[in-house]
């Protein structure tokens, strides 16, 4: 489309546009005048329009943090971006651009209404986080493939779409195509979709089949999507235990997936078996430390959030004895202020004035003194707590331990089982006594005792060493975890201590001001 000002040199979006904008925009007459003295923020801005101004490239938007209308049409905008920050947006205009692909909107999440009509957009895609969506307008564009209104289903609040102007919209089965694919739709290309409408659109074409049969492919991603999500959330709560990879045979495999020898001595005869057992036992306690993690965990979350929910009560009763303290001093200084403005012996207001200065100062002592109270108080509580909590990280590594120790047993058991196996086939194969031919893999370590001995021993040796790291992950996580949340305690205690006695301090120096400006005659 042609406009006048396409021979205009391209508009840089910058501070004094936007200054300029936001002036034109903002409150006019005194009002005006006296935001423009005091200077305008940015970021208290809702609403602005940037349209008409020959802009090409989005752009030094990110202070407007506040915004939620932005008009942007009538530009010569290639691209959608720069508008990441925009977090509070409902409605966005970006018609009449020269856009080709939707993009740079993943975080406008509250998205409500967008216009992208009149561009040169060819798919609609990349939307899928406007989950609010409720107008939307693509008229005008390049859209020839019906499939993209079925892109549109995901949008369940999607009740007013204009997509006139089209090429697709040539097709007789356009709208019988968005009606019965989109049942939330209220207005169509400006027109109210009614009940007839939508039951001739279910029936052309037999749109019907072909709606139902993509909501069974919808239900059934929507199910993959499900599992997926809750095996990510299980996953993050074993990882949060420190058990993470253990709820099945994950560590089993990862010994042998990574032992080169494993694929030769599983040749050997009746090694199947043997590892089939051998698997199943140790998956087993694989599964019992997950679940003993998992259990200790929810222990030491329910320690955790008891210990805060004591701090938090005894900073509250705290905090109310401190309040109540300096209502007292406020209703003592309020009455005592009163009666120096009717004094005229100066003698006498000193006098008041000394007494006053007495009371802040044991107004001061009272409210550090709460202070201490409360500082020796949750010394006593964060000790114990540290205490109580070693203790369940203690026991919990402890038993972690013995389960693994179970594992290390079993692969030991395992090993001297296989190893016996592997003597007992060299035996024969030396004797020519093997009833079937070995496979290559088997014959090339079997050139004597020590070279296949060797092999059985690298093998054992790598899953000892996986079933150690493990051990070492888990023990290095949980110790790791609890001091870096005792530093973390004991560093906030730190800082509330320090802010508290600023706070005293600022509070006795105000009421000491206070004192020393006091005038009699104008209280």
């Amino acid at each position: 489309m042609s406009r006048l000002y396409d021979t205009v040199e391209p508009s840089v979006v910058d501070e004094q546009m936007l200054l300029q904008a936001v002036e034109e925009q903002g409150p006019k007459g005194e009002a005006g005048k006296i935001a423009k003295r005091e200077g305008l923020d940015f970021a208290d801005v809702t609403s602005l329009r940037l349209d008409f101004k020959n802009i090409l490239k989005i752009d030094n938007l990110d202070q407007f943090k506040s915004l939620v209308k932005l008009q942007l049409d009538n530009n010569i905008i290639e691209r959608i971006e720069g508008l990441s920050s925009l977090i509070h947006l409902e409605w966005l205009d970006l018609s009449f651009n020269n856009i080709e692909c939707i993009e740079g909107l993943d975080k406008l999440t509250k998205l409500r209404d967008v216009t992208l009509y009149n561009n040169r957009i060819t798919q609609l895609e990349n939307m899928d986080s406007l989950t609010q969506l409720h107008v939307f307008s693509a008229g005008n564009n390049k859209l020839e493939r019906l499939e993209n209104i079925a892109y549109l289903r995901r949008f369940k609040n999607l009740n007013s779409l204009n997509l006139d102007g089209n090429p697709f919209c040539q097709n007789p089965g356009y709208k019988p195509f968005a009606i019965s694919h989109l049942p939330a739709l209220v207005y169509l290309d400006y027109r109210l979709v009614d009940e007839q409408m939508r039951e001739a659109a279910n029936e052309y074409n037999n749109n019907r089949y072909s709606v139902e049969a993509m909501m069974q492919d919808e239900a059934a991603a929507l199910k993959k999507q499900e599992e997926i999500a809750k095996k990510e959330a299980d996953f993050q709560h074993h990882k949060e235990a420190y058990v993470e990879g253990l709820d099945g045979s994950y560590l089993f495999d990862a010994m042998f997936n990574e032992d080169t020898e494993a694929p030769k001595l599983l040749k050997l005869p009746g090694v199947d078996e043997l590892m089939t057992l051998f698997k199943s036992r140790f998956t087993s306690i694989c599964q019992e430390i997950a679940k003993y993690g998992l259990t200790e965990h929810k222990r030491r979350q329910e320690e955790i959030n008891s210990f805060f929910s004591c701090i938090e009560e005894a900073i509250s009763i705290n905090k109310q004895a401190c309040v109540e303290c300096i209502e007292n001093f406020e209703n003592y200084k309020r009455k005592e202020f009163l009666d120096i403005n009717n004094l005229v012996d100066s003698t006498v207001i000193e006098k008041k004035i000394g007494e006053i200065n007495n009371e802040i100062t044991a107004m001061w002592t009272a409210l550090m003194g709460y202070e201490m109270q409360l500082v020796d108080q949750l010394e006593d509580t964060i000790r114990d707590f540290e205490r109580n909590f070693a203790d369940m990280v203690t026991t919990f590594v402890e038993q972690v331990q013995g389960f693994i120790t179970q594992c290390r047993e079993l692969e030991n058991a395992h090993n001297e089982k296989l190893s016996d196996i592997a003597v007992v086939t060299l035996e024969k194969y030396m004797k020519n006594e093997l009833e079937e031919e070995l496979p290559e893999e088997l014959r090339n370590i079997f050139v004597d005792k020590d070279t296949l001995m060797n092999s059985v021993s690298a093998s054992h040796d790598g899953h000892l060493l996986k079933i150690d790291n493990k051990e070492d992950e888990i023990v290095t996580k949980a110790n790791s975890a609890m001091q870096t949340l005792i530093e973390r305690i004991h560093r906030e205690e730190i800082q509330r201590n320090r802010s508290r006695v600023s706070e005293i301090n600022r509070l006795i120096d105000h009421y000491k001001e206070e004192l020393d400006n006091i005038d009699p005659g104008s209280i």
